[in-house]
């Protein structure tokens, strides 16, 4: 267990080091916060600082820091240590930058902050992305959930022919609909302290239990740095892009910045989008070393189901009983993302289109076009052989590609209010040839060799520094201006 405690480590001192670093850079003073300044009763909420913080928390901790490292761990005990660093430097620093730049510009929401720091170009195209990743999430996060809940509570058979299925998606659907309508503080302010306590029993009861039962795992010493994945799959960008949640996640901006619209302070900045994902990649490295542990000890393979190994670590490491709890804890993590992701898409839209989202009409409107969308996404993976599996690939690809265009932004950011850019610029580059390199050998995508995908995504990659370097130039202020 060396290699997961050094992780920890890592996690725990370069969280609060780094944390203390980026606050230092960004400046949070006592300035009025937009929450109090344009409070509507709505969307600009006032509330309390553990509220926001276990919201953002809830917001951003869907299926992704479980299911991405139960298949990231297949690449070894590397995990434990690219896990931490990844949402120290990256992750962590990307959230709160996100969320302190939005607070700064009234609450904007990140199409708006694109389209002031990236200009007029960029802000069509990642709408477009952005829109698209809020579905998905929307959809992902009713799906699996969904079928957790079949599956590992009720016991029954999650196919598209059992009516359960349907009902349990439905029961989802419709708690959606009323956290998307209805004013933040009413609904998701007052049933997320509840989903948070699940929440902290089911992480605290598989980390304890992986020291009670002394769970077996690898060293990086023994293993070599990058283990041989069973279906030969390549480190990089691979693993980069399904542990997306616990390392790195565009998803998160878009959280980020609409609870930017209930803080009362920006000091609270630090605890509610710096700190949270660092407990975030917490939960990751757990579900990591859970799964090597279950491997290691025969009781699951590489051919397991992603969701079936979640209950076979609950119910091995908690029992019965302790194991629901655990599982209904996971249930809750896509779910309270799924809200507040469709919740985003609204205002996005809404915000695009200019339409008044004071006015009840109008959010119902754009509302229902919204779960429309969802629902024949929805239907369509469930109905179709392979739909998940294509549907999630596309997920965690939109998902990175996401950040990449969030990691420009905070790089104009900081150039124009002269900050070390350098620390937005480079997890930025590194994710622009991830999700390029991907995109470009993936079978959902070009299907080009590695050599050539490679290639190209250096290319790509240099373009992209060139291209945010040139507009972060433009819009700094001169030297002694």
């Amino acid at each position: 267990m060396v290699t997961f405690i050094i992780g920890l480590a890592l996690l725990a001192v370069g969280g609060a080091v780094y944390g203390k670093v980026c606050e230092k850079v960004f400046r949070p003073d006592d300035r009025e916060t937009p929450a109090v300044r344009m409070n509507d009763g709505m969307d600009y909420v006032p509330m309390k600082k553990w509220k926001n913080s276990l919201i953002q928390l809830l917001n951003i901790a869907g299926t992704g820091p479980i299911l991405g490292p139960i298949q990231g761990i297949l690449f070894g005990p590397i995990a434990f240590i690219t896990i931490p660093i990844g949402c120290v430097i990256g992750g962590a620093f990307h959230d709160y930058m996100c969320g302190m730049i939005s607070v700064r510009d009234d609450g904007a929401q990140m199409p708006a902050l694109i389209k002031k720091y990236l200009g007029k170009f960029a802000y069509p195209v990642y709408n477009v992305f952005v829109c698209l990743l809020m579905l998905l999430v929307g959809t992902v996060f009713i799906y699996t959930p969904g079928d957790l809940f079949v599956t590992q509570i009720l016991g029954a058979d999650n196919g598209v022919k059992n009516p359960v299925v349907w009902i349990v998606y439905g029961a989802i659907f419709v708690y959606y609909i009323v956290a998307t309508l209805f004013p933040i503080d009413k609904i998701i302010g007052k049933v997320y302290p509840v989903f948070g306590m699940l929440l902290v029993l089911s992480a605290v009861g598989v980390f304890a239990g992986l020291f009670i039962k002394g769970y077996p795992l690898d060293e990086i010493w023994d293993t070599g740095v990058v283990g041989v994945h069973p279906q030969g799959l390549h480190f990089i960008p691979v693993f980069f892009v399904t542990v997306a949640c616990g390392i790195v996640s565009g998803f998160h901006s878009t959280q980020a910045t609409l609870i930017s619209r209930t803080m009362k302070s920006e000091k609270e900045g630090r605890m509610t989008f710096y700190n949270m994902m660092i407990a975030e990649g917490f939960i990751a490295m757990i579900w990591a070393a859970a799964t090597m542990g279950v491997m290691k000890l025969g009781l699951a393979d590489a051919t397991t189901a992603t969701t079936d190994v979640v209950g076979i670590i609950a119910n091995n490491l908690l029992g019965r009983v302790g194991g629901i709890i655990a599982v209904i804890g996971i249930i809750v993590l896509p779910i309270t993302s799924g809200d507040t992701a469709l919740r985003s898409l609204r205002l996005i839209v809404s915000d695009a289109l200019k339409i008044d989202q004071s006015k009840k009409r109008n959010r119902l409107a754009v509302s229902l076009v919204i779960f429309a969308l969802v629902a024949a996404i929805l239907v369509f993976a469930k109905v179709n052989a392979g739909g998940f599996n294509v549907l999630w690939r596309y997920f965690a690809w939109a998902n990175q590609t996401i950040a990449v265009f969030a990691f420009a932004m905070i790089s104009v950011y900081m150039m124009k209010n002269r900050r070390p850019f350098v620390m937005a610029l480079v997890p930025g580059m590194f994710y622009m040839f991830i999700v390029s390199s991907f995109i470009l050998n993936a079978a959902i995508g070009f299907n080009l060799p590695w050599v050539i995908s490679y290639s190209v995504a250096g290319v790509l990659t240099a373009a992209y520094c060139g291209a945010t370097v040139y507009c972060g130039m433009k819009s700094a202020p001169k030297i002694g201006g």
